[in-house]
This record gives structure tokens, sequence and C-alpha cells, in this order.
């Protein structure tokens, strides 16, 4: 068989053959760029017919301060997908959404909608380490809609959990830093955005919510609204608020079956979240108080008033507890005095009025468990102190076998819902069930987890807790804007605690751990010794031999050392604060 004519030329070979490979170029190049091509977005009319699809979206917060863009969500499980609604009450040139680490600006997963001056775009997009913007080669943003409603600009769309994508966010369950802006002038190419050069904002969310159906009520449940009484909300940017709520005096026990927020109409963009404690049932009088929690005239006795009985942040839909189980409130042994706690986040010092507060929904109908709060984790002490200085550093608490085989029923406890709590150097939690020496399963994780964001969280899927257990609850710190090290009680010092709700109800109402104080006191008279190698250890107490510690790279792994390998003391507290036997 002949393969060429014997008229074919080798200069046309030659040209078919260079013709063929380029072709083949274009295909390739174009099938790798498709993904880069943003989508031009359509001008619509105002579209005056209800929502942009058919789909529920049950989940919404406010992003700004003033209400002017909202973020609706919903989620499938069965796709493993998350669908955003996103409302602009005024848009101009364009608007970014994105998610980051811990709400950094820079090397950000984006979504961004822009003008160039006579048409729109929408496009995936990526921040870099110094903020500038590019369109993502892969693009995992769907855009399903865009509307110009009366009410404000509408983009609806679509994104998978996870994207198998570098420059993408992994959405999971735990704290998201949602990042925003708005866009006050076109852009000719995207590339000309940088973050840092225009207004962003910060907000914190919980994405991922259990798709679990909402228990009906009983027909005979009433409701109690614990409520600021109308305050003056201060003109700075953060306050705390306290107020001292009395119960009908002789009151029977009830459950708590539900509780949900109210939030004074206007305010839903500055109440940032908020907390009900029952106080301690030995307190026989509770001044009343309303007033700054951080005012050191204020009443000491509302520091007894610790015991949490809801806790609402900003996003968290109403909660639920399970049909079988309540929370007591009334009764013998409980306390008339309740105390709730606003934190208004009011960073345009706007002056409003305010009476949000938490409404319990209760029942005298009394289910078939007491539902309890037990508090996982380290114990609140100077004891275990953090170095400065240091990008990750690790704490962990225990709830050992020995106190779950005393404290805890034949058929265990189920944990329902739990609320993780660190201060300020918190960056993640973790508390993980140990059965027979190995890791069962994750109780509740939060690896991007903020102390301004603490709220209770339903877990998707109710853990037994049976006696000989261990529950180990882990904290990640971080301490490089730090000098000294951190241990101790107040708000700039650490904690590291998990409060766990669970049924049926036991005496156990702490299980904690701190390292044994004689092996601590072994490593500072290893590494406290001064030039003439005389231990000054014993003649101070805990935080100040930790503030004469040279923390050099030695002792700092030392610690860590201590830490991991040396006993530990158990406080496995009854709820009269006595240890069991």
């Amino acid at each position: 068989m002949r393969i060429f004519n014997k008229d074919l030329r080798l200069q046309d070979v030659t040209v078919m053959y260079f013709t063929a490979l380029a072709a083949l170029m274009v295909i390739l190049v174009t099938s790798y760029q498709a993904p880069n091509t943003a989508i031009e977005v359509t001008t619509l009319r105002p579209d005056l017919q209800g929502p942009l699809l058919p789909l529920p979206m049950p989940f919404h917060i406010p992003l700004d301060p003033r209400g002017q863009l909202q973020l609706a969500w919903n989620i499938s499980y069965a796709k493993q997908e998350i669908y955003m609604e996103l409302k602009v009450t005024e848009m101009k040139y364009g608007v970014v959404l994105g998610m980051s680490d811990r709400g950094e600006l820079t090397n950000a997963d984006l979504v961004v909608l822009w003008n160039n001056g006579t048409k729109s775009y929408f496009g995936d997009a990526w921040s870099d380490s110094k903020g500038h913007v590019s369109l993502d080669t892969q693009q995992d943003y769907e855009l399903i809609e865009a509307k110009q409603k009366p009410d404000g600009y509408y983009l609806l769309f679509k994104r998978p959990f996870s994207t198998c994508d570098p420059r993408d966010y992994l959405i999971e369950e735990g704290t998201v830093h949602v990042i925003y802006g708005l866009l006050d002038r076109p852009l000719l190419a995207l590339e000309q955005l940088n973050l840092s050069r225009i207004h962003m904002g910060l907000q914190r969310v919980l994405m991922l919510r259990p798709d679990t159906p909402r228990p009906k009520l009983p027909p005979d449940v009433r409701t109690l609204d614990v409520s600021a009484p109308n305050i003056t909300i201060p003109n700075q940017e953060t306050t705390y608020w306290c107020f001292i709520q009395t119960l009908p005096e002789n009151m029977p026990k009830n459950h708590i079956v539900m509780y949900e927020s109210v939030i004074t109409p206007g305010n839903e963009a500055i109440v940032h979240h908020m907390e009900v404690f029952e106080c301690s049932p030995d307190i026989r009088s509770v001044p009343q108080y309303s007033g700054s929690c951080d005012d050191k005239m204020k009443p000491g006795k509302l520091n007894s008033c610790r015991h949490v009985l809801a806790a609402w942040a900003m996003g968290a839909e109403a909660f639920y507890y399970p049909p079988d189980a309540g929370l007591p409130i009334g009764g013998p042994g409980s306390s008339r005095f309740l105390r709730l706690e606003v934190h208004y986040h009011n960073p345009l010092l706007i002056s409003h009025h305010d009476s949000s507060g938490i409404r319990l929904h209760y029942t005298s109908s009394l289910r078939q468990y007491d539902a309890g709060i037990m508090e996982l984790g380290l114990v609140y002490t100077p004891v275990m102190a953090i170095p400065p200085k240091q990008h990750i550093f690790y704490l962990s608490g225990y709830c050992n076998s020995k106190c779950t085989q005393t404290a805890l029923p034949p058929g265990g406890i189920y944990i329902f819902a739990s609320q993780l709590h660190t201060h300020l150097a918190g960056r993640g939690v973790r508390t993980v069930l140990v059965r027979g020496g190995k890791e069962l399963k994750v109780v509740q994780e939060d690896e991007h987890y903020s102390s301004f964001y603490q709220t209770i969280r339903v877990l998707r899927k109710m853990v037994n807790v049976l006696p000989s257990d261990v529950l180990i609850t882990k904290c990640t710190y971080n301490t490089e804007d730090r000098s000294k090290p951190t241990g101790g009680f107040g708000i700039m010092d650490e904690m590291c605690v998990n409060y766990i709700h669970y049924y049926p109800r036991t005496q156990l109402e702490l299980c904690k751990t701190h390292v044994d104080t004689e092996y601590l006191q072994k490593y500072f008279k290893a590494t406290n010794f001064h030039g003439n190698d005389q231990c000054v250890c014993g003649e101070q107490n805990v935080t100040e031999q930790f503030y004469q510690v040279q923390w050099d790279p030695f002792a700092v792994e030392m610690l860590k050392s201590l830490y991991n390998t040396a006993p530990v003391y158990m406080h496995c507290n009854q709820s009269d604060a006595h240890l069991f036997p």
C-alpha cells in the first residue's frame, strides 16, 4: 500500500503536519481555558414573582452592620452542595463574597460579580497573598439566576462542599469566616481588583446544619421571654450587657423544650450573640441589675450565674430538645434568678433602643428524661499556661474512664449538642470519644473556631457515651502576638471547654483535668535557674513561675512534652461541686 501520492511533495506533508498540530494545540488550549471564562450576566427587568427558585432558604444572616447585604442558604447533603442567595439592597458596580481560614482578605476563595461599565460578569475567583484577585481556572460556583427586584439585586448560585481545587475553601462543619464587599466603580478586568483597596467586612456563621426534621412542640407549651428592658445600646463598638430576670415564686418544675431568639426589629445586624444563665441555687437572692457586664460596680453575686440554659449567635435557628428530653427549669434545687448576657457589635456606633433576648418554650408535661449540661476539657486554672510567640500550641483535657465508670448509668448518656469555648487565642476545638483504647468518633469539631462566634451546635447524630469511655477535648491556640505566657483567669488568658448537652441527666457536672502540679514544679526547677544556680520556684505562685521561664525553643518543647506525658489530676465533680468518691 502506498502511503504518499507521488505528486505529494515533502513541503506539502510538512505543512499538513504542522497545521494538524496547531489545530490540536488550539483544541487543547481551548479545552483547558474554557473553565476560566466568567459568565456574562444578562440584565433583567424587575421581576415581581416570588423567590428566584422554588427552593426554601431556611438559613439567613445579615452580613454588614446596616443589613444592606443579606445571605441566605440551603444545604443538600445528598448532593454535597450548598445553595446561596445573596441580596444586595443597593447594587452599584458589583459585589464580592468569599471565605477564608480566619477571615483574611488574602488567600481567600471568592465569588465576584463585577461590571466593566457596559456589561456585568460573574465568576469564581481567588485572592493571593497580597489581596490581588484573579479568576480561578476551575469555575466551581455555578450561577443559577441573577435578578433585579424592587427590594434589591439577587444572586442565586451553588457550590459543592469540596471541589478538589487547592484555591477553594473546604466547606465543613464548624465556623465559616465570610468576607464581603461592594464595588463602587467599574472594572475593565477583574485583575484590577485588590481586596485591600476596597471596604471589606467579616461575618462568622455555621454553614452546615443538621437536616433532621424539627420535633413538634406539646400543645400545652408556654413561653417566657428573657430580654433586655428597652435599653439604649451604648455608643461603642463592643458591649456586653447583663440583665437579671426573676422567675415566678414557687414555680414548679417544667421542661424547656425549645428556645429561639427575639430580636428587636432594626437591630438584627447589631445583636451578635446572647446567653441565658441560671444562678446558683445556693444564692438565695440576686440584686436586680441592668448594665454593662464589665462594670466594676455590678453586684458580685452575678458571678454565681454561670449555669448555661440557652445560647444563641447570629445566624442560628431555633434550638429544639430531643422529643424524649427537656431541660429542667423551676422546682426544688433550681434558682429563681436568670442572667441574660447580650453582646452588641456596633462598629457604626448606631444609637438604637433594644429589647432583644431569648424566648424559652417550656411545658409542665415533663418528658421522660431530664437533659443536662456537662463541662469537658481543662480545669480553669493558671496551671496549664501557653508559651508566647506560638503559631500553633495544643492543650488537651480528659474525662477519663474511672470518672465515667463511676458517674454514668449502665446505658450511658446521649450527647445531642455542644458548645465549644475558648478565649481569644483559641483557633480550634475537638472532642473525641475513645472506647477500648481506640478513637471511636468525633463528638464535635471546629477547625476554624472563633471565640467571637459561640453558640450551641446540634450534632447531626447523637453520640452514646458508655461507662468506662473516655472523652478527650483538644484545643488549638495561637499566641504569636503575645510576649508573655497565657495562663490565668482573665479574658486574655485561656480556657478549653466543651459544654455538652445530653440526657439522661446525671450528677456529673464537670469532668476535666489539669497536669499534675508536682510534675509542673519539676519543669520549673529544670528551666528557672539563674546565674547562681539558685531556683526561685517555690517562692512564687504558678503564674509568676511561668513568667520567669526563658521561652527559647528548648523550654517550649519541654513544656509540650510535660503536657503530653505527665500524670493529670482528675476533676470528676458532682452538681454540688464535690468530687465523686
